[in-house]
């Protein structure tokens, strides 16, 4: 998990009870996985016994890091910021411990709190001066953006977040002891910029640790789907679909994020790679991999809700699983099927299945080929076998008062839907 470490970084942390901070992009209501990776540092440092800080970046927020950007960004209002940082120390207290008296509770700030009042003069002469332009220029990130031929061109403001990111990491220097900051390697420009600012005004020493940033094998982003990002609020990734994103990474990918995303011991993933190897068919990394993160960002109830609608779409589930799901679940494991919509006035009266199947939605092309079928037993409504085509359907047999799943071979579904 680690790609640079500033020297003397590993004695600090040997030597006595550190404070080290990671800052996070307040501009939504939920963290989204590629936040995860910054979030399991902060927890391996706590259960090391250092005192963990995340930073919800509520002024710096307002301007956007340049770092790996290629546009700017939507500025956030304060009322916005609030209610993103309330959400956001709720989900990191699936993570990290802030409640108890131990001397390394994690602790939430918000560096809104002291630039808000802090004026543009009192700024620049106070922080700006200590740090050459010749020096800001040097960083990777304002070298990259500059370089770009693109006539967006770099705003002032975004030049100056590794001021502003550099004085965080001082703020907190002076008033929380804190000696460390951690974040991704696109990082490393602006954490160094809060080190040297340390040395030059403080005169105090300060320490720099990244880890790498998380790629996919095939050269894809990480934890983006077709359907954007990956989150933890289950608003807005239901948590079947956040366990089938892990349960569908490559081999590479598994081998790799397990050792990132879970607490397990060294000799236990040793032996689930052993074990992939032999039997990949099988996916243990994947499944173990997919059982850790569901149950620690959701629940087990939620992981047990998860293996259990993975199992209506790919095994022999019964009608009563198919029953628990709510909508949100149903409409993630059958994303895709066909669907059709019928009347629900039609499904109060009562419909023959044979008339519902060809007539009200085309999901066979004759009632000959369906009644075939129903007598061979591969016709399926809501998961219980159809014995009788003449069997009448009517509102009672709806899932969520609203579907019906229809099976037709053992592969083919099809969701009508009554409206």
């Amino acid at each position: 998990m680690i790609a640079d470490m500033m020297p003397g970084t590993e004695e600090q942390l040997q030597k006595e009870m550190t404070s080290a901070y990671v800052g996070i992009d307040p501009t939504a209501d939920s963290l989204h996985i590629g936040h995860l990776v910054s979030v399991m540092m902060l927890k391996h440092l706590q259960r090391a016994g250092h005192r963990p800080i995340a930073l919800v970046g509520g002024a710096t927020g307002m301007i956007g890091d340049p770092s790996m950007k290629s546009a700017e960004r939507n500025l956030l209002d304060e009322a916005t910021l609030r209610h993103n940082q309330d959400s956001i120390k709720k989900q990191l207290a699936k993570f990290l411990d802030f409640d108890s008296d131990a001397p390394n509770a994690a602790k939430l700030v918000n560096n809104y709190d002291w630039m808000k009042d802090y004026s543009f003069l009192n700024f620049i002469r106070d922080i700006g001066k200590h740090i050459t332009v010749n020096y800001m220029m040097s960083k990777e990130s304002v070298k990259k953006r500059l370089s770009r031929e693109s006539s967006v061109g770099m705003s002032f403001t975004e030049f100056s977040y590794q001021l502003l990111q550099g004085y965080d990491f001082m703020y907190l220097f002076e008033h929380e002891g804190c000696r460390l900051q951690m974040g991704g390697t696109d990082q490393w420009g602006n954490i160094t910029t809060g080190t040297e600012l340390i040395r030059r005004k403080l005169g105090g020493e300060a320490f720099a640790l990244t880890c790498p940033l998380i790629t996919k094998a095939d050269g894809g982003k990480f934890g983006k789907t077709e359907s954007g990002n990956v989150w933890l609020d289950r608003r807005y990734t239901s948590p079947y679909k956040f366990y089938q994103f892990w349960l569908n990474v490559s081999d590479a990918d598994a081998a790799k994020y397990i050792k990132i995303f879970t607490d397990l011991p060294k000799d236990e993933i040793e032996a689930l790679i052993k074990e992939q190897e032999e039997a990949p068919h099988l996916r243990p990394l994947q499944k173990r991999l997919a059982k850790e993160v569901t149950v620690m960002v959701h629940s087990q109830e939620d992981y047990d809700a998860a293996v259990e609608a993975s199992n209506i779409l790919f095994g022999n589930s019964t009608s009563e699983a198919l029953k628990h799901l709510d909508e949100q679940t149903l409409l993630d494991v059958f994303n895709g099927v066909p669907q059709f919509e019928v009347s629900r006035d039609e499904l109060s009266a009562g419909v023959k299945a044979i008339d519902l199947f060809t007539e009200k939605a085309a999901i066979f092309p004759s009632k000959g080929e369906m009644r075939k079928l129903v007598q061979s037993g591969g016709v399926s409504v809501n998961k219980e076998k159809l014995a009788d085509q003449d069997m009448v359907i009517d509102c009672s047999s709806l899932l969520d008062e609203k579907y019906l799943l229809v099976q037709r071979g053992k592969k083919n579904y099809y969701l009508l839907i009554a409206k």
